[in-house]
């Protein structure tokens, strides 16, 4: 038994140390290899990776931009995809990714990054108006590249696929980003394996080296670990030649819906990194009250509203009141100096106008909206600022529908409403969205700009301005998040919210084109 054990341990050390001879047992003769042939091992092995990835693209360089030429219809619906998530005008980097990519976003700055130095000199040629970076994107060489205060507003990934080490990749694009930046991931499905392989053999695809071929879990789980939240996932192409009409109805009808999309050739994700906590007490925030014929409840807004940030901005919105609101606001700010009361009119269209006519007077870091009738409480309102300063959340929703509500508080039409509308919005936004019409919501003023040229773009008139905030707020990839309010029943005045059947018309055409822009538009 003793032998035995000294034998099998004369064994894993001839494993371990294969160079080392034992004195109890003979030389092991093994045949060398040539130079050549070495097993690369270690970090070095990824350098190797690398090196054969930039090789076989110079190989490729000089039938790249005929590739993309031919291959125009494929191409332009990734385009159109960027074009849909990419505001204009903005700071883009793309990486490892064609320059008419860059093009067609028409950025203020164009920054693009090539690991190989002959497709730079054919994208120069062709774009001479950005800049590129010839570097790969998961080595220290690339944090070099960049100044230390260079910052993007948008991050485009193209080449995860082929990333030798992309955790290093995800990490060196942190110090590029703010709070604002979007990284934008372009990767194959994994289902597409075997086609491409086939297609590749009989010359449909240019040749590719070994690919990570990743799935949405791989993927997310990466964005997860290297500090970033996955905020949205689309899918797109599921035929990427052109064929008449086949391939109008494959690509821009099946590849939208559920299931079908499961399908498609690319899964494009869309990441925000995860900021640090802001410090409430810094900010300056402006409450926006909407009132029409709300005098009995001006005094209880002023008195209940708490100190929020570093200064509190109320501004009545008041929209051809008949009843003395005008007036009363007036009384409040003779009554209470200390406070920061303003006065705006509106134009008495519609209470979505009405809320406009505050925004835009609104001078605060953060704008809220709080509905005159209070069946939300103003005490609330420091949860929201709290919930927007952690970073968690860029658009928050206030939700009606998760404590106990007073009987009577909520017609059951307007509860039956609210709930088959928060399926459609959670379908459309791809967040989930369970109170449509809380007309509680908070955000930043800086996104409210950025949302402000789409207003009236959504096929028609949205009366109330819930609608067009979410539907904005989703086309800039924030991220949105419910919190719970307590509802009460209104104590002065009479509900605006009548024409119950009419109002659901109204809104199922919103839904409509909203199904048309989010869903179709790209």
């Amino acid at each position: 038994m003793q032998c035995g054990c000294q034998f099998r341990l004369h064994q894993v050390n001839s494993i371990v140390e294969p160079n080392v001879v034992k004195k109890d047992c003979p030389p092991v003769q093994v045949p060398s290899e040539p130079e050549t042939s070495a097993i690369v091992w270690g970090p070095a092995a990824l350098d190797a990776r690398r090196e054969k990835t930039r090789l076989h693209l110079s190989s490729l360089a000089d039938r790249r931009a005929n590739w993309v030429e031919r291959n125009a219809y494929y191409y332009g619906m990734i385009g159109q995809l960027l074009g849909f998530l990419i505001e204009p005008l903005k700071r883009v980097l793309s990486v490892r990714g064609p320059v008419l990519q860059l093009a067609n976003v028409k950025p203020a700055v164009g920054v693009a990054v090539e690991i190989c130095e002959e497709i730079v000199t054919a994208a120069r040629k062709e774009h001479p108006e950005f800049t590129f970076r010839i570097t790969s994107p998961d080595t220290d060489d690339f944090a070099r590249q960049f100044e230390d205060d260079e910052k993007f507003d948008y991050i485009i990934f193209n080449c995860i696929d082929d990333t030798a080490d992309v955790e290093a990749a995800l990490k060196n694009f942190r110090r590029l980003a703010t709070r604002k930046t979007r990284l934008i991931i372009v990767s194959y499905n994994p289902l597409w394996e075997p086609l491409f392989a086939l297609a590749e053999k009989l010359s449909l695809k240019l040749p590719e080296l070994e690919q990570n071929w990743l799935s949405e879990i791989d993927i997310n789980n990466f964005l997860e670990v290297c500090g970033y939240e996955s905020l949205k996932t689309h899918r797109i192409v599921l035929l990427p030649k052109y064929v008449p009409l086949l391939s109008q109805f494959l690509n821009g009808f099946c590849a939208r819906l559920p299931g079908f999309n499961r399908l498609c050739m690319l899964q494009v994700f869309v990441a925000r990194l995860l900021p640090e906590a802001l410090n409430p007490a810094q900010l300056k925030v402006s409450v926006v009250i909407p009132c029409k014929d709300e005098q009995g409840n001006v005094e209880s807004v002023v008195r209940r509203i708490p100190n929020l940030g570093a200064h509190t901005e109320i501004i009545f919105c008041d929209d051809k009141s008949t009843d003395g609101t005008a007036e009363e606001v007036r009384r409040m700010q003779a009554l209470h100096p200390c406070k920061d009361i303003r006065l705006v009119a509106g134009l008495g269209i519609c209470k979505s106008q009405n809320v406009w006519a505050g925004f835009r007077a609104a001078t605060g870091d953060v704008l809220m909206i709080l509905d005159a009738d209070l069946t939300t409480m103003p005490e609330e309102l420091p949860y929201f600022l709290e919930l927007l300063c952690t970073g968690r959340a860029e658009f928050v929703n206030g939700s009606r529908l998760i404590y106990a509500m007073p009987i009577g508080a909520m017609k059951g039409a307007n509860m039956l409403g609210n709930k088959f509308f928060s399926l459609v919005f959670s379908y459309l936004l791809d967040q989930r969205v369970k109170d449509t019409l809380c007309g509680t919501k908070v955000l930043w003023r800086t996104d409210w700009q950025r949302i402000e040229p789409m207003l009236d773009s959504w096929g028609t008139m949205d009366r109330w301005g819930d609608y067009e905030l979410l539907f904005g707020a989703a086309k800039l990839n924030l991220r949105i998040r419910d919190l719970p309010v307590h509802y009460q029943e209104r104590i002065y005045g009479a509900t605006k919210m009548t024409k119950v059947f009419r109002n659901g018309l109204t809104m199922l055409r919103m839904c409509f084109y909203g199904f048309v822009r989010l869903k179709l538009g790209y």
